[in-house]
Formats: C-alpha cells, sequence, structure tokens
C-alpha cells in the first residue's frame, strides 16, 4: 500500500505540469515553478509549486509553497482541495485517474461491520443530489433567470437543494446556504458526482463568500450533461455558459465540463462525428480546447471551437440578448448544423 501510494507520488512529481494545468488552471509555468494565487486557483502569485528538482528531499518536484499562508505540501494535496475528495483511497484513484493508470485489483476481504459512508465520494455526492429538489420555481431558478437563463428548470441534471453545507476556508464551523446542484455523470451515466453554487439568500446572484462554487466526486473526464448528445455535442466549462447556448439555440446537444483543466480531459462519447468547443476568452479556455481538440482530431471527430465576443457566452447572452447570440454562433456553426439554429 506505501510503496504504492510513493509510487503515485512520484509519477505525479513526474508530471507536475500536467497536474497543475488540469487542477489550477489559473496559474502559468515561469521557469521551473508554476504560479498562481492560492490553492482555490484564484489567479496570482503567491503560490509556487516546483516542476523540476529530485524525487526527494529538499527542492523536490511537485512541492508547492504559498508565501501568502505559509501552506506547504505536495500535488495530491493539491488535488483534495481542487477536488473536495476527502478519503484517502478516493484521492488515489482521482490521481491514477489523471495520470491515466489503470485502478489496481484489490484482493478479496472481509467487510466491516458497519461502515461510516464517507463525504467527498460519488456515494455522497448521490445523496447530496438525492436530497435535492428539481429547479424550476426555487431560488436555483430565480439565479438563473437573473442571468438571463430560463431553461434551467427543465434540465434533469440540475436540482436545488435550500440548506447545502458550506464552510469557506479558515473557517471553523460550517453554515447552510442555498445551491443549485449539477450532477456529474460518466459515459454510462453513472453518478460520479456533483457541483455545487452557493446562492445569494434571494437568489439574485451567488452567495457573498469567499468560495462561491464547489465539486465533489470523480471529476476527471466526466461532465454535467445538461441535454442528451447525439452525433454532434457542444462542450465547454462553466453550467451558466452552456445553458446560455441552449438559450439561443435549443436544438444544440450540450455537456458543461466545470473547468478549463476538466474541459480538456474530458472523454468523449462513442460514435461523436462533430464536437464544438465552447471557450471562455481566456489563455486557460484556449488551452483546453486544444487539448481536447487534438484528443478529438485523433479519433476522426471534426472539430470547431466556439468563441464569445465577451469573456463567455453568458456574458454575450446577458450584454446582447438570446436572438443576437443565436446570430452569433451562426457564423461559427457547421453547415450541416445549422437547421438545429431555428430549434
Amino acid at each position: 500500500m506505501y510503496s504504492e501510494t510513493e509510487d503515485v507520488i512520484r509519477a505525479l512529481a513526474e508530471n507536475a505540469e500536467s497536474v497543475c494545468r488540469a487542477y489550477l488552471p489559473a496559474g502559468r509555468r515561469e521557469g521551473s515553478y508554476w504560479i498562481v494565487g492560492d490553492l482555490q486557483n484564484t489567479p496570482g502569485r503567491s503560490l509556487f509549486v516546483r516542476l523540476t528538482g529530485p524525487a526527494s528531499g529538499p527542492g523536490a518536484a511537485g512541492k508547492f509553497t504559498d508565501g501568502a499562508t505559509g501552506e506547504h505540501g505536495d500535488l495530491l494535496d493539491i488535488i483534495r482541495e481542487r477536488t473536495g475528495i476527502s478519503r484517502f483511497p478516493d484521492l488515489l484513484a482521482e490521481a491514477r485517474a489523471h495520470l491515466g493508470r489503470s485502478q489496481p485489483v484489490l484482493p478479496d476481504a472481509p467487510a466491516p461491520k458497519k461502515a461510516k459512508a464517507p463525504g467527498g465520494t460519488p456515494a455522497a455526492a448521490a445523496r447530496l443530489f438525492a436530497a435535492s429538489v428539481p429547479v424550476a420555481g426555487t431560488l436555483a431558478d430565480t439565479y438563473l433567470r437573473s442571468r438571463g437563463i430560463t431553461q434551467g428548470g427543465m434540465m434533469s441534471a440540475l436540482r436545488f437543494h435550500p440548506k447545502c453545507w458550506h464552510r469557506d476556508e479558515g473557517q471553523t464551523r460550517s453554515l447552510t446556504r442555498p445551491a443549485l446542484i449539477a450532477a456529474v455523470t460518466d459515459g454510462a451515466g453513472v453518478f460520479q458526482g456533483v457541483h455545487r453554487t452557493w446562492l445569494a439568500p434571494d437568489g439574485q446572484g451567488k452567495a457573498a463568500v469567499e468560495t462561491q462554487r464547489r465539486a465533489m466526486g470523480h471529476l476527471l473526464g466526466n461532465a454535467v450533461r445538461l441535454t442528451p448528445h447525439d452525433d454532434i455535442l457542444v462542450v465547454g466549462e462553466g453550467i451558466e455558459t452552456m445553458l446560455s447556448l441552449v438559450e439561443a439555440v435549443p436544438g444544440l446537444p450540450v455537456w458543461a465540463a466545470l473547468s478549463s483543466g476538466h474541459l480538456g480531459a474530458v472523454l468523449l462519447p462513442e460514435g461523436l462525428q462533430r464536437l464544438y468547443i465552447a471557450i471562455d476568452r481566456d489563455p486557460a479556455g484556449r488551452g483546453a480546447a486544444e487539448r481536447l481538440s487534438a484528443r478529438a482530431t485523433e479519433v476522426g471527430i471534426s472539430v470547431r471551437v466556439l468563441e464569445p465576443r465577451l469573456g463567455d457566452f453568458n456574458d454575450d447572452l446577458r450584454a446582447y440578448g438570446k436572438e443576437a447570440l443565436r446570430q452569433h454562433l451562426a457564423g461559427q456553426i457547421g453547415p450541416e448544423d445549422r437547421h438545429r439554429l431555428s430549434g
């Protein structure tokens, strides 16, 4: 067990830049370091991850230090913080998935007399989703409508929880807040996690907290499947971004990968012929689109990139309206799919 753990940690260190690009996409490489604001992936220059160096000891690759807080650790700590996974075996599984390794086959062992359900796992995420209610008529619906989105109440992948636990870094206790809950599923439709967006008490925007969004469960390769795919698929980062495309073009099948790091790693369905990548207008979004485009092209999938006028497509929807957004998309969608614009 310990040798396998050390092997995973060593492999992560050997691929430190890949880990940083996936889990801290707001940062950038400068020399031998990946530099970002903090473990919450805030843009900035406080947290340094060493990308090169010996396997262990002083100056080892994969070690990080936050100059502002004094926090330090390794790449597993970064993955734990960014995914919300708290149980160590699940954390190792996430790391193996990032490295492209198969999961080990464990020998049969006697079942414990009584196992406490862990937090941060797909099972815990499924329980949270099951405890939530449909979006229509809730504060989550109010929130989405404040963003120009009217179709949220029709999405089975979205739900609302009136009292979802929330705790910011440094707080000693959790508080309950209303939250938009999104199901993260794999290619077989199996529940793998949830994404939470905490909301203001009146639903008119996000909660006034430091950490407004957080995910739990197994995210890498999976997505929030807002509408079913067919021979085409549109995939992008944020839930609101992708719902904005549904608002303008209801005939487009859309998924939300939740971040630029996960966008670049999303697993594409079999039988897909054409892929549209809806980017955010920032370096991380463009980099994720390049990685996903390369993977799709390798297996013969035609790729087009959809680019907003402003920062993302929800910015476009709120600034210009859905008809103008539809017309903007018409110039980027392939001729074989333009019939969907009237859907």
